[in-house]
């Protein structure tokens, strides 16, 4: 692993105005996630994790705090810079795949290359190889409603690595998945991570936080435990 944090996160908090009150959604997380770590975020409703993770994305500004990927600072950003640092940084992985019905497994993952303004020859080379990265080499040319939803989620899975970024952020990413194929996109997830890949899982639920190497619990905004399998990290 590399000397410089992949994500460096200090004392951000993030505060929401609703109507005439505020929200704390943020109470001063720190937080460094070094290349090719596995880390899974787990919370309760209310905890904070989907707002982290919105920070982590790019999606959305702290109120204070500092946030840097690989050495950026991201506050010091335009919408552009925040947007380019973003596609070129960070795959995103949803609970609903978010898959468009009526075109193939190719085309789905080539959409992030051509905003890309990749050639489409090169684009469709490349969606191949992410297809068959995920084990779907023999399904390239099939849609939605001919794939099951393990398929699925494994088309939404290529399409956030076929940019090749350097983390992919997975939101509750077996949410939508039964037991059986939950495990299969996890056990997907675990062979990225021994290809090097850094991994970042948001969820709530304990059998998808134990497959991480590392596991950060948040209540109330704040980060209340971060623990690697063998024992405690950061000495918290």
């Amino acid at each position: 692993m590399s000397e410089q944090p992949f994500i460096q996160i200090e004392e951000m908090t993030k505060i929401y105005q609703m109507g005439d009150m505020q929200v704390h959604a943020l109470r001063g997380v720190s937080l460094e996630v070094r290349q090719g770590e596995y880390v899974a975020i787990m919370g309760a409703s209310g905890s904070g994790k989907s707002t982290l993770m919105n920070m982590i994305g790019l999606l959305d500004r702290p109120t204070s705090g500092t946030y840097k990927v690989r050495g950026t600072e991201a506050s010091q950003l335009s919408k552009n810079e925040l947007a380019d640092l973003r596609n070129r940084e960070i795959g995103f992985v949803f609970q609903r795949f978010n898959l468009l019905p009526r075109i193939t497994a190719r085309r789905q993952v080539e959409l992030p290359l051509f905003y890309a303004g990749v050639p489409s020859r090169k684009g469709r080379q490349l969606a191949a190889e992410a297809l068959q990265r995920v084990g779907l080499g023999d399904r390239i040319f099939h849609k939605p409603d001919e794939l099951s939803g393990g398929q699925q989620q494994r088309v939404a899975i290529a399409r956030a690595l076929v940019n090749n970024p350097g983390l992919l952020l997975a939101d509750e990413p077996t949410g939508a998945l039964d037991s059986k194929t939950s495990d299969e996109v996890l056990d997907l997830f675990g062979e990225l991570h021994q290809q090097g890949l850094t991994l970042v899982v948001v969820t709530h639920d304990p059998l998808v936080g134990v497959r991480a190497e590392r596991l950060v619990t948040l209540m109330d905004g704040k980060v209340i435990s971060d623990e690697a399998r063998n024992g405690k990290v950061n000495g918290k």
